[in-house]
């Protein structure tokens, strides 16, 4: 009887120790997926790829329909974004993005993939002493920064286009413009 009583009391205590023991796994299993979770809910959210532009064939020119352009502005005057957006639309380019940018611009700059690039010449071409400021990205799409001394718009006369050479790369023509995920140079509402 002596061995029925050892078992007796063996499983007792297996039984009371089993508890906490489940309890213990619980409670780790428990920490470590809300630490989890909050690790992962307060995570940045990390940026969309940007938008690569391709190769469009346009033949021997490039007109200012098929170039994109994001508008900001780097003075003090309100609406100068607003305004240089409804020249540049009436001049045949898709405006996509229009802001202030806390970058201060006093001229107006054109910020493009690369100073020979043909989308660039042409949106420089369109601004009277633009200066062309190269940023390396590819994603088809020209920044204008105007500033407090923003000259004004050349007599270049329609249609507004340039010669090319070889494909530019340009975004995809689409009904509507969709934003790029590109960053906004110091975006603030406007």
């Amino acid at each position: 009887m002596a061995e029925g009583s050892q078992q007796l009391e063996w499983k007792r205590v297996a039984r009371a120790l089993a508890t906490p023991v489940t309890l213990l796994v619980l409670l780790a299993i428990l920490y470590f997926g809300a630490r989890w979770g909050y690790r992962n809910l307060t995570a940045a959210v990390p940026p969309a790829p940007v938008a690569s532009c391709t190769p469009q064939s346009v033949g021997s020119v490039l007109p200012s329909s098929r170039v994109t352009v994001n508008i900001y502005n780097g003075s003090t005057t309100q609406g100068l974004a607003a305004n240089v957006s409804r020249t540049m639309k009436a001049r045949g380019f898709i405006v996509e993005i229009v802001d202030n940018t806390e970058e201060k611009v006093e001229g107006t700059v054109v910020v493009g993939v690369s100073k020979d690039d043909p989308a660039v010449k042409l949106v420089a071409a369109q601004l009277v002493g633009a200066t062309i400021k190269e940023d390396g990205v590819t994603d088809g799409v020209i920044d204008i920064m105007v500033g407090s001394k923003f000259a004004g718009y050349t007599k270049t006369p329609s249609p507004w286009q340039i010669e090319v050479k070889d494909n530019p790369c340009l975004l995809p023509p689409s009904e509507t413009p969709t934003p790029s995920a590109r960053t906004t140079p110091g975006a603030t509402p406007s």
